[in-house]
């Protein structure tokens, strides 16, 4: 257990913010120093094949050990963390047997974690906790992903009685900027089908997960002495306001759940002259996500209309698909995850990701990839924890996962 925290520890501390506003592979130069430590650990580890090209993606072997035919899986996790919240300079917390109450985060700032609010901190009651001190993300999405890849490939290696087909593993920049995908070469990487390791709670398997698109909306407005603003001045930001208010009040992420879509206003910034809205628009379902958007386009011409000029544009951009219309024609990839889960006594817990991984998009480029729990909880803020008893069940997932392919292809 040691040497997962350990290594865990290793990569959380290092900053691999991606960021959103750079169209550069990767969005941020850190990301490279997170690439180049774990390209010398896979080289230490044993692999074979290990690679980082131009656009920072990692990948790596572990070669078959059995003599007959085995499918070439693949194992993938990203190695950015969000931009929704710093992470520079994380010091991870440790709380050894959890006893299921508050946890303090930060005493000077008053930070409490607590399972009163966040109530899945009681699943890992008396396990050791792993969380922040209040001022940062921790960086679990999805460097706890990538410590159960690499730890389960040294297992392998160290293990030569469980018998497995060649895997491939794969590390991915800016999945949490939509952009994981789009630069990983597939062919090169050579599987015939792969899992993300991104999931939340243990026991998660995914294999659905939201259409996706984003919507910069821009309000133009005119600036002019106040003392004699009177029909002169326009406001953007007043205009912005009626626009925000203009969508269905309910269907948004604090009010929603399950298959329910949304649209989230994630960024608002504003002068007089110039205010700029970034969103998020989400649905499961195809055709409510083709509604969305044009109700989105829809209000914007409508608020033109009502000014009497065109002050509002909308720039509505897809991002990924529900990845179940891929995965469905090969269900035995996600049987098998399953099945690994049940011989670990783990209870799989199979549903709809409220999000999105590299999954979707690399199952729209012909490698098949449903998601698997990676253990991390309230992603992207400063009450982000992990368990440390969950990275060590994911690493033994992806262990079984192997084991049970070349066993599949035996028979």
């Amino acid at each position: 257990m040691q040497q997962i925290i350990d290594r865990f520890v290793k990569y959380v501390t290092v900053d691999t913010q991606s960021d959103p506003e750079n169209p550069a592979f990767p969005s941020s130069e850190k990301q490279w120093n997170l690439a180049h430590i774990l390209v010398d650990e896979l080289k230490e580890i044993g692999l074979d094949d290990v690679t980082l090209d131009d656009n920072c993606y990692i990948m790596a072997t572990v070669p078959s050990n059995v003599d007959y035919e085995v499918p070439t899986i693949g194992f993938i996790a990203h190695i950015d963390t969000s931009p929704d919240f710093t992470a520079e300079n994380v010091k991870p917390q440790f709380h050894q047997n959890y006893d299921g109450k508050d946890i303090v985060l930060s005493k000077e700032e008053n930070i409490i974690l607590s399972p009163s609010y966040f109530e899945d901190l009681l699943l890992y009651k008396g396990q050791t906790l792993i969380t922040t001190d209040g001022t940062t993300l921790l960086g679990a999405d999805d460097k706890a992903g990538v410590t159960e890849i690499v730890t389960a490939m040294e297992y392998l290696i160290n293990h030569p009685e469980i018998k497995h087909g060649k895997i491939r593993i794969g590390f991915t920049p800016d999945e949490e900027v939509g952009k994981g995908a789009q630069m990983f070469d597939v062919e090169k990487f050579g599987a015939e089908w792969a899992y993300t390791m991104d999931g939340s709670a243990v026991g998660e398997l995914e294999y659905e997960n939201f259409n996706a698109a984003g919507a910069k909306v821009t309000i133009t407005g005119k600036i002019v002495h106040p003392g004699y603003a009177k029909g002169k001045m326009i406001n953007s930001m007043l205009i912005a306001s009626d626009f925000i208010n203009s969508l269905p009040k309910n269907e948004v992420p604090e009010k929603t759940e399950g298959y329910e879509g949304f649209y989230h206003l994630y960024s608002m910034k504003g002068e007089v002259e110039q205010t700029v809205l970034q969103y998020i628009i989400r649905d499961h379902d195809f055709k409510l996500f083709e509604e969305r958007k044009v109700l989105f386009q829809k209000l914007v011409d409508d608020l033109n209309k009502k000014l009497g000029q065109d002050l509002v544009n909308a720039e509505i951009t897809d991002q990924y698909f529900n990845m179940r219309k891929k995965i469905e024609p090969v269900m035995f990839v996600v049987d098998i995850a399953e099945e690994a889960m049940k011989q670990l006594n783990i209870t799989p817990i199979i549903s709809a990701i409220r999000g999105g991984t590299d999954g979707s998009q690399l199952s729209y480029k012909g490698l098949p990839c449903p998601n698997i729990f990676a253990g991390g909880h309230n992603f992207h803020g400063r009450y982000e924890f992990v368990a440390a008893e969950a990275i060590q069940k994911a690493t033994d997932v992806v262990v079984k996962i192997a084991e049970l392919t070349a066993e599949r292809a035996k028979k």
